[in-house]
């Protein structure tokens, strides 16, 4: 049985993982070729976004099939085989559940739309006028939640893409339906959970129109939201001692996290929450191109760190839809390492269980698109059509997609610097970024002071350090407006971090309770190879990144 206090995790977008086949789409067979790779990187668990039958309107986190596997990724039995292969080295798997909607062309909706009552209360449809939806609630994905069906004359309800059909959780029957669903997974050996946007499963009882915002205050962490969690848990992974859950938690606040992610509340081992990945939004817009708020995002650190000490965090960077984070905080060009290392370091070394989205431990970048005809994400195409209506450019509406799209972090794996970067034969079903000469598996494994073996060596320090496991955490150099600094405490072990997050040099003053350590303090981890020995005074060069055990 693993601690999760003391694994890292590793997201596979499959699709764009390894593709063994030649069809242009990388594949669970893909996964178990590469599972030494993964082994040599020292991950303990594999997330593995939805390979379940989908139409992939949203990359298949539109499921029509829960019980399933998409052909274009395999069968049932590579997926059992790779369970197996995995847990040969020691590396578990955990899967992706999308409970809060289906794909429309799941059979439950199209009993639904067919008239069956039984299937029609599986969703949420409401009555209103033909042209005025029931609420002015905003989709996800741009345009109105809200699809009417002539049929009925009436409403469903679609917080992300109109082929994704809110399920009605209030609903009994559809509880115990996804319990069978969860249950199913956990008996072909799964030992993780990771639960897609879960705390919108909960809507409320009366459905009204916001006239302060998008709507999402009145379904965000729901009025029952911790009821059918606790239910969830004892109806399925609760019955294990070994399974470890992750809630994807979207614009959640700090205390309901608290609540999901405490022991004693038979909810969640950890929670996602986004809101260090805001602080490069205008004005709260997603569409927009600004650079990142630094105080901002360290008050969030701050806050989430500290103020969870009942529960407990999943630290991540990037994941499928988010852009690479050495394009968006780092720097991709002169600092690719430095700045990678850095960030890798700055989460890491925090309290909570770290993630890394493949291609991360390599220094992936943004792809930079140079045209609309490259993406593929249904998200990024609706708002290149919704920005356009807003009179924007061509030019200018490239710019937000290359720093905003999902489809940043969605190019393939850069396995060698062969033809599609090692990872088909075939045509790759969305563009290997330009930028796989320069960055790729291969050439990161041969050079010794390469970000992959960073990250190895970062994700060894939580098993070796109690104290990263474990420990507290305090934040100092609060009013630095260029340097991230903690310090991690368990007993009399003291860790301090220090990150630069700029390309310039700069002097930091380390508080004296720190700096009158510095005789019996070693580096554990730098990203330069002659980091300073501990000083009251420390020179940082850009992106420099440094870990004392004092």
């Amino acid at each position: 049985m693993k601690d999760f206090k003391k694994s890292t995790i590793y997201q596979i977008y499959p699709k764009s993982f390894y593709d063994t086949n030649g069809d242009g789409i990388g594949d669970l067979n893909g996964v178990i070729e590469k599972l030494d790779y993964l082994k040599n990187l020292g991950i303990d668990y594999i997330w593995l976004t939805p390979f379940y039958p989908s139409p992939q309107v949203d990359n298949g986190y539109d499921i029509s099939d829960y019980y399933n596997i998409d052909p274009s990724f395999g069968t049932l039995e590579d997926f059992e085989k790779l369970v197996q292969e995995a847990e040969k080295r020691d590396i578990y798997v955990m899967l992706d559940m999308v409970l809060n909607h289906t794909s429309t062309e799941h059979e439950w909706f199209k009993k639904a739309i067919s008239g069956d009552r039984k299937y029609k209360d599986f969703y949420i449809f409401k009555e209103s006028e033909k042209d005025t939806p029931p609420t002015n609630w905003k989709s996800k994905f741009g345009g109105n939640a809200w699809e009417y069906v002539e049929k009925f004359d009436e409403y469903y309800l679609h917080l992300f893409d109109r082929t994704q059909a809110d399920l009605n959780w209030d609903n009994e029957e559809v509880r115990n339906e996804i319990y069978g669903v969860v249950n199913f997974w956990l008996k072909k050996g799964v030992k993780g959970l990771r639960f897609d946007v879960i705390n919108l499963i909960s809507k409320p009882e009366k459905f009204e129109s916001d006239t302060e915002g998008d709507g999402r205050r009145f379904y965000t962490d729901g009025p029952k939201i911790h009821d059918y969690l606790h239910e969830l848990n004892e109806n399925t992974y609760g019955e294990y001692e070994d399974i470890v859950t992750v809630g994807e938690m979207s614009s959640t606040s700090l205390e309901n996290c608290i609540r999901y992610s405490n022991p004693e509340e038979k909810e969640l081992s950890m929670v996602f929450n986004f809101h260090h990945l805001k602080v490069d939004y205008y004005k709260g817009d997603k569409w927009t191109v600004m650079d990142f708020d630094f105080m901002k995002l360290k008050a969030l650190f701050k806050t989430w760190q500290e103020e969870i000490q009942n529960g407990w965090n999943a630290l991540f960077w990037c994941n499928h839809d988010q852009p690479r984070i050495v394009s968006r905080f780092g720097n991709d060009k002169e600092y690719l390492k430095e700045s990678a290392k850095m960030l890798a370091t700055t989460i890491h070394m925090m309290r909570g269980t770290p993630y890394v989205y493949q291609g991360e431990e390599i220094g992936m970048t943004n792809p930079y698109f140079d045209s609309i005809e490259k993406y593929r994400d249904v998200e990024s195409i609706n708002y290149y059509n919704i920005l356009k209506e807003q009179g924007k450019s061509e030019e200018e509406i490239l710019q937000i997609l290359k720093a905003k799209s999902r489809d940043n972090s969605r190019t393939p794996v850069q396995w060698d610097d062969s033809e599609n970067a090692g990872f088909t034969k075939g045509e790759p079903w969305i563009p290997v970024s330009s930028e796989y000469k320069r960055i790729n598996v291969e050439q990161a494994l041969k050079d010794e002071d390469s970000i992959f073996y960073h990250y190895q060596k970062l994700i060894r320090l939580r098993k070796d350090y109690e104290v990263i496991s474990n420990g507290s955490i305090k934040f100092i150099l609060e009013e630095n407006n260029k340097v991230l600094s903690y310090v991690r405490n368990l007993g009399d072990t003291t860790v301090l971090v220090i990150n630069n997050f700029y390309g310039e040099s700069t002097k930091v003053e380390i508080p004296d309770e720190y700096a009158n350590k510095s005789a019996k303090s070693k580096i554990l981890i730098s990203n330069y190879k002659d980091s300073s020995v501990l000083n009251k005074e420390l020179n940082l060069r850009p992106f420099e990144s440094i870990v004392y055990h004092i």
